[in-house]
């Protein structure tokens, strides 16, 4: 089960800023191999290849990840044809939480998403976000900016 919540940020939080090259960051490339009910999804971070499923839904839904081999990633790449997306991810550790900032590449250059991964939708629901960003907007129950849609359909209006 992943319980997250996602926030669409201006730039990058100052938290970030004086310490951008010390951040624990990775490239990732994603390609949607099925969108319809769920996702199926083939993920390159960093040269570490896997294959994810997950149902739909918006702060919890079911989620299954395994690491594959490149000839898999490889195989299954081909099938995504212009479902695909490339950004950088930024780690940072917040108290028992940690913080992941995509920055987008390509045609999604421009957007910033704050991802964080919660052990309860109660928890959740009780972080508060302005502490790190304060210009940060909620778009957890917004399907736009699901990465799936964003692979399929290109930045939101």
């Amino acid at each position: 089960m992943e319980i997250e919540r996602k926030w669409l940020l201006p730039a990058l939080p100052q938290i970030t800023s004086t310490a951008d090259a010390k951040l624990a960051h990775v490239q990732i490339r994603q390609g949607y191999v099925c969108t319809e009910t769920g996702e199926l999804r083939v993920r390159d971070k960093g040269g570490k290849y896997y294959l994810t499923v997950k149902s739909d839904g918006t702060i919890s839904r079911e989620e299954w990840e395994r690491e594959i081999p490149q000839w898999t990633f490889d195989l299954l790449w081909e099938n995504c044809q212009n479902r695909v997306l490339e950004k950088i991810r930024y780690s940072l550790p917040y108290g028992q939480l940690s913080l992941e900032i995509d920055v987008y590449l390509g045609r999604l250059a421009g957007l910033i998403i704050l991802e964080v991964e919660f052990a309860s939708e109660k928890q959740a629901r009780q972080f508060d976000v302005t502490t790190i960003a304060p210009e940060a907007i909620d778009v957890t129950a917004e399907k736009r900016y699901k990465d799936k849609v964003l692979a399929t359909s290109g930045l939101p209006s």
